[in-house]
């Protein structure tokens, strides 16, 4: 059986368009995933260097609040717990690094992002759209 051809400009908001995952399909990406909202909780965010182990105690609004000041955060979900991080202009995360498309804090990255493509609006698919030349 012959394997569908890849769609190499999926749209985010087409769930059809989503190419099926496969290692190595990162390497020639556009890094569209990174353009969606990356939803966070307070240990990633400690992870990330932004909140400090000491202030997990603290009531997650007051977290928010400075979070967002700082220009790190754009949204938080009281009820949820679920921060959202802040996007660049142009939809990209502000951890993507704007020449390369590669993530500036990999190691340090989300679960949501380390996740991903397990994990989200198509599990096992990713919004695979191919890198200009």
């Amino acid at each position: 059986m012959r394997k569908p051809p890849l769609i190499a400009n999926a749209e985010l908001d087409r769930l059809e368009t989503w190419a099926k995952y496969s290692s190595g399909l990162c390497r020639d990406c556009h890094a569209t995933c990174c353009t969606m909202p990356v939803e966070v909780r307070i240990g990633d965010l400690i992870r990330l260097g932004v909140v400090d182990e000491f202030e997990r105690e603290e009531p997650a609004k007051n977290i928010a609040r400075r979070l967002s000041k700082e220009g790190l955060v754009e949204r938080f979900n009281q009820k949820s717990g679920i921060f959202t991080l802040t996007r660049s202009s142009n939809g990209d995360c502000l951890y993507l690094d704007r020449k390369t498309r590669l993530c500036t804090v990999y190691a340090k990255r989300p679960d949501t992002c380390r996740n991903h493509p397990q994990v989200g609006p198509r599990p096992g698919y990713c919004a695979y759209r191919k890198k200009p030349a």
